[in-house]
């Protein structure tokens, strides 16, 4: 086996990286991380909200995005969330930087790193108007929903209203299906 220096790569050389590998990395740092896969009902969860997202954002002109699209926070920084929408134009072939809701499916394996390091960085994005995380073990979940005053906290409740596209989602048309 070859060794390999460890160092941080360049957007190009991660953007080549993905293209080539048949696994999905987030790259954080510079440092390409392999991305686990994901259980039965993180997908239906996932399939659930692109399905009840779809209508709203078509209606805004906006585009939905689930699990194997880039978004790039910073030149040594891309995550590939669980959901995202994007309103403006498409920022590059790869991947989008400017969605107004970012949407993550905690897992016990994801949870810490979406609970700090992805709400640390995605709340610093100018666009974003939401950052939803939904439980997989359990029903329920987390709205920060941005303010004049910054981001607030919200528990979600039965039904709540969705930033960035309107309407309200129920969680049990988002966890229809789901054990």
């Amino acid at each position: 086996m070859t060794e390999r220096a460890l160092r941080p790569l360049t957007e190009e050389e991660y953007l080549a990286l993905e293209g080539e590998s048949p696994l999905r990395h987030e790259l954080v740092g510079g440092i390409p991380y392999a991305m686990a896969g994901a259980s039965l009902d993180h997908n239906l969860l996932v399939t659930n909200l692109v399905a009840l997202l779809r209508p709203l954002a078509r209606a805004k002109g906006c585009r939905v995005y689930s699990e194997t699209v880039k978004l790039r926070l910073a030149e040594d920084t891309f995550y590939y969330p669980d959901v995202m929408v994007v309103c403006g134009p498409k920022a590059h072939p790869l991947y989008e930087t400017a969605p107004c809701l970012v949407v993550e499916v905690l897992s016990p394996s994801t949870e810490a790193q979406d609970r700090r390091e992805k709400l640390a960085r995605y709340l610093r994005l100018p666009s974003l108007e939401g950052y939803l995380l939904l439980e997989s073990e359990g029903r329920g979940g987390t709205l920060y929903r941005k303010t004049a005053e910054g981001f607030v906290e919200e528990p979600l409740e039965e039904s709540f209203a969705l930033p960035c596209l309107g309407g309200r989602l129920s969680l049990a048309d988002l966890y229809e299906g789901v054990a």
